[in-house]
């Protein structure tokens, strides 16, 4: 036996990354423990730190931790974070790095009071900012972005928050979610592209926002709308909502792999069921590469909706061939070589019994850099499978997301470096297709323009290499950091 780093890591790290869920209540006798449930219900958006932050009008409590949400908050420590307000985070490490000084949300006192702030998504000229920044005289705490948007927003000289906010957040370049906490008000914005989600509510006559719907569902809120691309709302203790925009030309283009993988399938984010569109694009599918085979098998958990749709378009029988261990928490052993695939079996196991012999079309949300497909491609043919024919609900992805996903080099993507037919081979299945660009917004029921599909496409609705101003030169060497 050996020790390595993570036993899971080269499974995790063939799929795209989460990146990070908010979540925010102003005026509400509960509100930390409604923070607590909130990040409960976002939990798959960030799973490496979360945090929660609390005003009681004069002070603020906060308490962080790396780990899930479970692990982090005992029941003393939401006791503790006493207040009507807060604001509450959890997190996968886009930019900065991993450890507590990064954990949101970030706490701070300013000759305006007191302020909280956390984000979801990525900025990406933080880097040029932050020189900027701290050639000014700035000092930075940590390596986050959200740290940037704190300074920006200190250092202007206008005349209330919203202002100094709108200030701020004009500066940035990428694709961003933010909530911002005072003593007396809460404010939520997003970026002109609206590439993130975030989404408002109200219960028992208080507002919140999240990241997506399932949060509001869990503490029992009632859905009001999406902050709009572009859009600063501005939450009053008296309850007043007034909505600004901080943006003179937004340009919706939100993140079509929201409905893909990320959000849960439970959310409604931009008016679209996520269950839904995921079960539609599996339909989509089935019209586009049908084949014919005795079973249609999910890779769980993403790609149990479009094997579903699959299967009913298909007229072909759905089962659970592959049983995934959903009690996986991170081993720091792995055997030797003889055990193969290891970091995969740990979450997926073949039923043998109900695979071998026949005919098997795998369902899966996407392939990365195709080792863990090729991997589960082994175990299923191992498990005694005649044919395996691979379909998946995303289009080939091509190229990397600069906008708050963490994502491998584009020269690391397999659709990059190879056609369908050497994709096919590499994974070792006897057939290979992915839903195509207008299959996939048929399933959705919107149009491309209003989406980013960069990552399939590579038509970025924020410039990587345009040089608009010394301040915003967008640099490709974002591709090559650690997210």
């Amino acid at each position: 036996m050996k020790n390595v780093e993570l036993a899971t890591t080269h499974f995790e790290d063939d799929h795209f990354r989460d990146e990070c869920g908010v979540f925010g209540v102003l005026d509400h006798p509960e509100a930390a423990n409604l923070t607590y449930l909130g990040l409960y219900a976002l939990q798959h958006r960030g799973q490496e730190s979360t945090g929660i932050v609390s005003t009681d009008g004069k002070n603020f409590n906060n308490h962080r931790g790396m780990g899930l949400v479970s692990d982090v908050y005992q029941k003393e420590d939401i006791v503790k974070l006493e207040g009507r307000s807060a604001i509450g985070h959890v997190r996968y490490s886009t930019s900065g790095d991993l450890g507590l000084r990064n954990c949101q949300p970030f706490m701070y006192q300013y000759a305006h009071g007191g302020i909280s702030m956390c984000h979801n998504g990525n900025i990406i000229n933080a880097d040029l900012l932050r020189t900027e920044l701290e050639k000014s005289g700035s000092i930075f705490q940590s390596s986050s972005d959200t740290e940037v948007i704190i300074h920006l927003l200190a250092k202007s000289q206008a005349a209330t928050t919203r202002e100094r906010l709108t200030e701020a957040v004009q500066r940035l370049a990428g694709g961003f979610s933010v909530l911002v906490m005072t003593e007396s008000c809460l404010f939520g914005v997003r970026d002109p592209n609206g590439l993130r989600p975030l989404v408002l509510g109200k219960l028992d006559g208080s507002w919140v926002m999240a990241s997506e719907t399932c949060a509001f569902d869990l503490v029992g809120a009632e859905f009001i709308r999406d902050v709009k691309p572009g859009e600063l709302v501005a939450i009053h203790k008296d309850g007043t909502l007034t909505s600004f925009a901080a943006f003179a030309n937004a340009s919706p283009r939100f993140c079509v792999f929201e409905y893909v993988y990320f959000a849960r399938p439970d959310s409604n984010l931009e008016g679209v069921n996520v269950y839904q569109a995921r079960y539609n694009i599996g339909t989509e599918l089935a019209k586009e590469s049908y084949v014919d085979a005795d079973l249609v098998i999910p890779v769980p958990d993403s790609g149990t909706p479009p094997a579903m749709g699959f299967a009913i378009q298909a007229g072909i029988p759905f089962q659970m061939g592959l049983i995934r261990n959903h009690y996986v928490g991170r081993t720091f052993i792995e055997p030797k070589q003889s055990i193969r695939n290891f970091g995969v079996k740990l979450k997926l196991n073949p039923n043998r019994g109900m695979i071998q012999g026949k005919r098997v079309v795998l369902v899966d949300d996407s392939i990365v850099r195709g080792t863990t497909s090729r991997k589960i491609v082994e175990m299923v043919r191992a498990a005694g499978a005649a044919e395996i024919h691979m379909r998946i609900s995303s289009p080939p992805t091509k190229n990397s997301c600069f906008y708050g996903i963490n994502t491998p080099d584009s020269e690391e993507l397999m659709a990059n470096r190879m056609n369908l037919e050497e994709m096919c081979k590499a994974i070792g299945a006897d057939s290979l297709a992915f839903v195509s660009n207008e299959g996939l917004y048929r399933a959705i029921g919107k149009p491309r323009g209003n989406h980013c599909d960069a990552c399939f496409t590579g038509d970025y609705p924020v410039p990587i290499e345009e040089k608009r101003s010394p301040q915003l030169s967008l640099l490709r060497y974002y591709d090559k950091r650690p997210s």
